[in-house]
């Protein structure tokens, strides 16, 4: 009983997501409505009808009162939760009691970056964001629906099967040796071939990014020294539309004995060994290609059939497979959030079933980015201001300064040139916005400009819509890497990674084992290590599947733990929630613990300060829809300025026999050991 849906302001339906015994349900209760004879409506009606009271509500509360309710339970104990996002109204709603608030506002804003990542400063204007998601053309928006929704359902499975995705911070094989060698190889070979090769195979693009997936995990990241760094949020976002657009849920075979002494030994670092078996013939090659798909035998094989009903759901639209040459526009931010939405191309191709080549290149005019977003941002600031009353000279010149902003906005518009329509347009908004502001006979700097701010801001996504977006998808094709150039890339890496590639995908499955972490620490169960200022997480492999057994056994024991573990990371966001950095709790035959701490540079630990007490309707806490982890440490940084402050957490499970001096000491011990292996960075 889940549904997910993004409204316009005049109660529009503009995308909506739901599983099918929610889609049952309301269809069973509108028939009972009908009269007899009388056929049912389409469903994308149904679910107008159903939410129109709720959307029309919330929008009155706001206009009436400048405020509205951000959640409800009904009286069958449905769960609503509602987000403002600029001009639209996301929903989500639970019935089966599945989800909490919690669980479905992390749901709205998962889908908030999703929508960010693919349309960019479109999504800050809802008209714009209504011709994005509701394109006149049925057959293209029920195409751009079911990708959507397909990318819903890969990120709902991936938070209940993952831990990367669980507490949402990015999980890197741990084989310091061959990542280095990934990692010189596409600095020195892959990215410089792409690179200096011509204009005409390039299209004027260049790779800013590079890395390489197996299934969820990075083998090898790689960034050009002019790019940004790629940000924790939209790397786990990228990492679902890769994993949306090839599925990497491949049962292996059994491993060799080979592969298996160098896996079980693998978490240990730097001392891990493996002796790669030959190139595999051609026979073998052809029999690893007949490998059944995620559809047939899924990995997580648990017994609770939940579990197994949300894995199937992954799969119940059916979307042609993408053509691996055509690459996505997608959106990502900039100097640390500075210059959020800036247009990249992204090639996603595939090596082999599960492991997969990720290219990011940076696209011509980007300049055009950054002014279309400084302007946006002063206009926000103008219409803000005349909202709370400020106005005359005050607003426009000592808070704002419109005077430069007008210099700079009219050399825009000269530089853009007058034939494209959509500049003419951009042009007339703006000459009616000088003539009321600036002139004698003017109205000035009052609120009967707060509709001219509106208009501004349209036409100047607009026109970066037209650049970024609508262009991209003419009739002539988007301007992109050549298919020739893609090969080649895809085919360096192939012979690359040949002789590695089996242990690659097992190792994928059991990246960590508590093997190594047993002797040293006995009683020990299970833990979660990340550290949030470079969004990497360390923790054992809890993929158990029929075929396999590891520490935890597997079936229902292995089950039994995941979900103890999945309830402590929603139990301690609660109380970070509340302020405590610090929580322990017994639990039947568990014990549970969980640490948030800072550290400078030097891995120096410094004094525990307040943690910021958030309301229960507050934004999420993690690092995907919201990063909260990027405000806290701003926040405990004011008292260390100079100093690069880290952040780090730690959750641990343990058997409840072991007393409780000899867990905090574990817990001592274990932060200092997984502390090492993070300074081989990540990105």
């Amino acid at each position: 009983m889940k549904c997910l849906l993004i409204a316009s302001e005049s109660a529009e339906i503009l995308f909506h997501w739901t599983d099918q015994e929610f889609q049952q349900n309301v269809q069973e209760k509108y028939r009972s409505s009908q009269e007899e004879g009388e056929g049912l409506p389409a469903f994308e009606d149904i679910i107008s009808t159903l939410f129109a009271p709720i959307i029309i509500s919330c929008g009155t509360m706001v206009y009436r009162q400048g405020d509205s309710y951000t959640s409800f339970t009904t009286e069958n104990n449905h769960i609503y939760v509602l987000c403002q996002f600029d001009e639209c109204l996301y929903i989500a709603v639970n019935g089966d009691g599945e989800e909490k608030e919690d669980d479905l506002r992390r749901k709205l804003y998962v889908m908030r970056k999703i929508t960010e990542v693919m349309f960019g400063m479109v999504t800050l204007s809802g008209s714009l964001l209504r011709k994005e998601l509701r394109p006149q053309d049925t057959e293209q928006r029920v195409r751009l629906w079911k990708h959507l929704q397909s990318l819903l359902d890969t990120y709902n499975y991936l938070r209940e099967n993952d831990q990367s995705f669980l507490v949402e911070a990015v999980e890197r094989l741990i084989h310091p040796t061959l990542c280095e060698q990934c990692i010189e190889f596409l600095e020195r070979r892959l990215v410089q071939q792409i690179n200096s090769s011509s204009q005409v195979e390039r299209a004027g693009e260049e790779v800013l990014h590079t890395f390489i997936l197996v299934h969820t995990k990075l083998l090898a990241f790689y960034s050009s020294r002019t790019a940004s760094t790629l940000n924790t949020s939209d790397l786990l976002t990228l990492i679902i539309m890769a994993q949306n657009m090839y599925p990497s849920n491949v049962e292996l075979d059994e491993p060799s004995p080979e592969v298996q002494d160098a896996e079980s030994t693998s978490g240990s670092g730097p001392e891990s060994f493996y002796t790669p078996e030959p190139s595999p013939s051609s026979r073998d090659s052809s029999s690893s290609a007949e490998q059944p798909a995620r559809g047939s035998t899924p990995v997580f094989e648990f017994v609770d059939p939940d579990i197994q009903m949300a894995e199937d759901s992954l799969h119940t639209l059916e979307i042609s497979p993408p053509d691996p040459s055509t690459p996505r526009r997608v959106f990502l931010e900039l100097k640390d959030g500075q210059l959020p939405m800036v247009p990249h191309s992204m090639y996603c191709l595939p090596l082999w079933p599960g492991i997969t080549l990720v290219l990011l290149t940076k696209v011509p005019n980007i300049q055009l980015t950054r002014s279309v977003y400084s302007f946006l941002e002063d206009f926000t600031k103008l219409e803000k201001c005349l909202n709370e009353g400020q106005a005359g000279s005050g607003a426009a010149r000592g808070q704002l300064n419109m005077h430069n902003t007008r210099s700079k906005l009219d050399k825009f518009i000269r530089d853009l040139g007058p034939n494209e329509l959509q500049c003419v347009q951009l042009l007339n908004v703006w000459t009616e916005f000088k003539n009321r502001a600036f002139t004698r006979g003017g109205s000035g700097f009052n609120k009967d400009l707060i509709p001219l701010c509106k208009s501004m801001k349209t036409q100047l996504c607009s026109l970066y819509r037209q650049r970024f977006l609508t262009e991209s998808g003419s009739a002539d094709g988007p301007r992109c890497l050549s298919p020739a150039l893609q090969e080649r890339a895809q085919t360096m890496v192939q012979e690359k990674l040949m002789d590695w590639k089996d242990f690659l995908l097992v190792k994928s499955k059991r990246n960590i084992t508590m093997v190594s972490y047993l002797e040293e620490f006995p009683g020990l169960v299970h833990f979660i290590w990340v550290d949030r200022s470079s969004g990497q997480i360390i923790a054992p492999s809890l993929s158990i599947t029929e075929r396999t057994t590891s520490e935890l056994g597997k079936g229902p024991v292995a089950h039994y733990i995941k979900s103890k573990v999945w309830g402590l990371v929603r139990t301690t966001r609660q109380y970070l929630r509340k302020g405590y950095s610090t929580v322990t709790l017994r639990d039947g035959d568990f014990y549970f613990c969980y640490f948030l701490w800072f550290e400078n540079e030097n891995g120096y630990r410094l004094e525990a300060g307040d943690i910021p007490i958030l309301p229960d309707d507050s934004l999420p806490i993690g690092m995907l829809g919201y990063d909260y982890y990027r405000k806290l440490l701003r926040y405990y940084g004011k008292n260390h300025q100079g100093e690069a402050v880290k952040c780090y957490e730690l959750l641990t499970v343990h058997l409840g026999v072991i007393p409780t001096e000899i867990i905090l000491q574990h817990c001592r011990q274990l932060a200092s050991k997984l502390w090492e292996p993070s300074r081989n960075p990540l990105l």
